[in-house]
């Protein structure tokens, strides 16, 4: 791994304490460290926006979209290309910072940057994609068009866990159908999830005013999302945060895309392959610390092989090793911060308290927290209730498939499930039954296909999809044209 002078001694980056609007400025919101959880340490500086500067990149953006949208599409499509080829080039980069600055290790790093690539080639194809429909008149001499046009400008706040691409799932399909956008990164992962989108999309030749990159937290986010020339708003974060939202976007009037939390569940049958599901188990549970919103949360093995479920488990989490995935190889790199560690001790602790069986981990080394199973979990317990989002898995037993599927719907969330059967049919039986947005049969919780349409139900999203021929539909408005030969007379 290449020491952080490399990048940054030699010339200091462009975005040194500022932000993208209009090109790179200085905020009126000042400035933050870049502080590496691993470690502790500053690895830079980076622009803080506020209020007043929200209002100028918004009125930056109102001036700018007007030409971009009218651009030919093929035009706007090669921006998105180029991006993509400048992604792959800069590769290193992207994932250097991924790792010191998200606490992902090399491995996470790079499938995220592959993905982010495929997702901006899929929108570079979206502007010459059929855009409307042809619908008859029962008016003599009418034609009806149906068509779909931008939104006009859509904020775009994105998190901390997969900071380059679920910023750039909604910034390349907006950009790509002639939308401007406003994009605040968490400032925790400002440089992968914004500074470096700028650049790229800088050096690829998109206008400037299209795109602005405003890092900052929530009152930096509730002013994106209360400025009146932002039609629309998409926000990748926890549900309580996307119920205050949808509250104010609702009262605008204003269209809101949202994904929100989710506490999935994994449902092991009792004619399941253990040693697949148990892989399964482990990769939804660990992979990139639990802070997933995809993770799976909840084991609910079925009572004729739990324990054997639970052994594998255990054994695959104690194989695992957690420490600095910038300084040597590991499975798990460091929690984001102190405040999600502590909740992640918490619930562990209180579930353990409540009844629940340490069969592995639990362990804590400042921000690292070692890959964790609990058993015993019982549906009142807080690692069976709440959104866990650290490396814990907790299992619970049942003992019939309709048990099996009232305990996936308890909880309000309804993002991802996966069910192991030997028997496909009776685990789509079960799958039918499921109120959730994915459901994967014999896999695990945490999958993303990028052509396929991706979201929640329930408290994990408001319906909206993000992917293939969804992304037609979210980050554009449908128009209806009706066109005459020639001027009509109406009795009055």
């Amino acid at each position: 791994m290449s020491d952080m002078s490399d990048l940054t001694a030699a010339t200091p980056p462009v975005w040194k304490a500022c932000i993208y609007s209009g090109g790179w400025v200085q905020p009126a919101g000042g400035s933050a460290n870049i502080n590496e959880p691993a470690t502790g340490l500053s690895l830079g500086q980076i622009g803080i926006a506020n209020a007043d500067d929200v209002d100028r990149a918004a009125r930056l953006a109102l001036q700018a979209r007007a030409t971009w949208a009218a651009t030919p599409f093929d035009q706007r499509a090669a921006v998105l290309r180029e991006a993509a080829r400048l992604l792959k080039e800069r590769a290193a980069e992207f994932n250097h910072w991924n790792i010191r600055e998200a606490g992902s290790i090399p491995p996470k790093a790079d499938w995220e940057l592959h993905a982010t690539y495929e997702q901006i080639l899929m929108s570079a194809a979206l502007p010459m994609q059929a855009s409307g429909q042809l619908f008859p008149s029962s008016m003599p001499g009418r034609t009806n068009l149906w068509r779909r046009v931008p939104i006009g400008t859509v904020g775009v706040i994105a998190p901390w866990n997969f900071p380059l691409l679920l910023a750039m799932r909604s910034v390349a399909p907006a950009l790509a159908l002639g939308n401007a956008v406003i994009l605040k990164p968490d400032v925790q992962t400002a440089v992968i999830g914004g500074a470096l989108i700028a650049q790229v999309f800088a050096d690829a030749g998109l206008p400037e005013g299209v795109l602005h990159v405003l890092p900052g937290g929530p009152a930096t986010g509730d002013a994106l999302v209360r400025h009146p020339a932002v039609e629309m708003i998409s926000f990748t974060g926890s549900t309580a945060v996307g119920r205050q939202i949808a509250q104010t976007c609702g009262a605008m009037l204003k269209k809101v895309a949202l994904e929100l939390g989710g506490n999935n569940a994994i449902v092991i049958l009792d004619d399941a392959d253990l040693d697949s599901a148990s892989s399964c188990g482990a990769w939804g549970s660990f992979l990139h610390q639990g802070q997933i919103c995809m993770q799976a949360g909840r084991h609910l093995v079925q009572r004729g092989v739990a324990e054997a479920y639970a052994e594998r488990l255990a054994a695959r989490a104690r194989n695992l090793v957690a420490g600095n995935p910038a300084a040597q190889p590991v499975h798990l790199g460091p929690l984001i911060n102190a405040r999600q560690c502590d909740k992640v001790q918490s619930i562990v602790q209180t579930s353990i308290e409540q009844g629940a069986q340490l069969l592995a981990g639990g362990v804590r080394d400042g921000l690292f927290y070692s890959a964790t199973v609990l058993g015993g979990v019982t549906p009142n317990m807080s690692a069976f209730t709440d959104e866990i989002f650290g490396p814990v898995a907790p299992i619970t037993v049942f003992d019939t498939d309709e048990e099996a599927a009232a305990l996936v719907n308890s909880s309000p969330y309804g993002l991802s499930a996966a069910v192991h059967s030997a028997s496909v049919s009776r685990a789509m039986a079960l799958a039918n039954r499921l109120h959730t947005g994915m459901i994967h049969i014999n896999d695990q919780t945490v999958n993303n296909e990028f052509h396929v349409p991706f979201g929640g139900m329930g408290a994990s999203g408001s319906g909206g999809r993000f992917g293939g021929p969804a992304n037609l539909e979210e980050f554009t408005q449908s128009q209806w044209i009706s066109v005459l030969d020639r001027g009509i007379q109406y009795p009055f």
